[in-house]
């Protein structure tokens, strides 16, 4: 039987690779290590990787098992999931990587001007009725600009079709500079580095949905500073689905 919340959070508290400070704690506790991540955690000066949403964290902790030289950090809000790759990072002794639980909403509150060099998007929740909550909206886009260095990378992998054709029209609206698009990572004939990196990593929950058929998308832009960001404002079909197992709850056929 596996460990319910209330001992995964309390196993947290000892982690020496995990931070919590969600919106109610961090109003009142300031984050000290802003600026300082790499002189006072990972103790190197390789480049930081943030994993937004990052869930269980395994694509987190695969990301740093393949590149040693770089440091990554998974974020999320959900701590009992977290807890699954924040202890195997411990168990295999792997030394860069932690984990940041806090709502992605003030993630720049954790990181200084130019501190992170790329981040990953892996199968976001699309936020199809919401466009301030999507994390490829500009409203998010903004806020990694603060600390993201200028034309930093950010790499977006989804099964969503809403959610990559969103940010599809959102990168060509603001002239964002585009590496890789596809929509089907797993059969592009293609001998890029990043393309493969992208398809070297195979979450749990992504096999379940190319068994069910579904093509998985990725694209790699970067994010200038010198861009004013605007909202693309396009009509979007709907994905027919929500998550696994999650049924369409709405009438709607499109969204912006």
């Amino acid at each position: 039987m596996g460990k319910g919340k209330l001992a995964k959070f309390a196993d947290m508290d000892t982690y020496e690779n995990v931070f919590q400070y969600p919106y109610s704690v961090v109003e009142h506790v300031p984050f000290e290590m802003r600026g300082h991540w790499h002189e006072q955690y990972f103790k190197n000066q390789n480049p930081i990787v943030l994993e937004l949403g990052c869930g269980k964290g395994e694509y987190t902790v695969e990301l740093a098992k393949l590149h040693p030289d770089m440091n990554f950090i998974g974020v999320d809000i959900k701590g009992a999931r977290m807890w699954t790759g924040a202890t195997q990072a411990l168990r295999e002794g792997l030394k860069n990587v932690a984990f940041l639980r806090t709502n992605i909403e003030i993630i720049e509150r954790f990181f200084a001007e130019d501190e992170v060099q790329e981040i990953w998007l892996t199968f976001s929740d699309p936020q199809m009725k919401n466009p301030r909550k999507r994390l490829t909206s500009t409203y998010f886009m903004e806020r990694y600009r603060r600390f993201l260095v200028d034309g930093g990378i950010v790499h977006l992998k989804t099964d969503s079709n809403f959610l990559f054709t969103y940010t599809k029209y959102m990168v060509e609206k603001n002239a964002l500079p585009v590496e890789i698009m596809t929509t089907d990572l797993y059969h592009v004939c293609s001998d890029s580095v990043a393309t493969k990196e992208a398809a070297a990593i195979q979450t749990y929950y992504e096999s379940m949905w190319i068994a069910r058929g579904l093509n998985i998308k990725y694209m790699k832009f970067r994010l200038p500073r010198t861009v004013a960001l605007e909202e693309p404002d396009v009509e979007i079909e709907l994905d027919d689905y929500r998550s696994y197992h999650r049924s369409k709850r709405s009438s709607l056929t499109t969204a912006k």
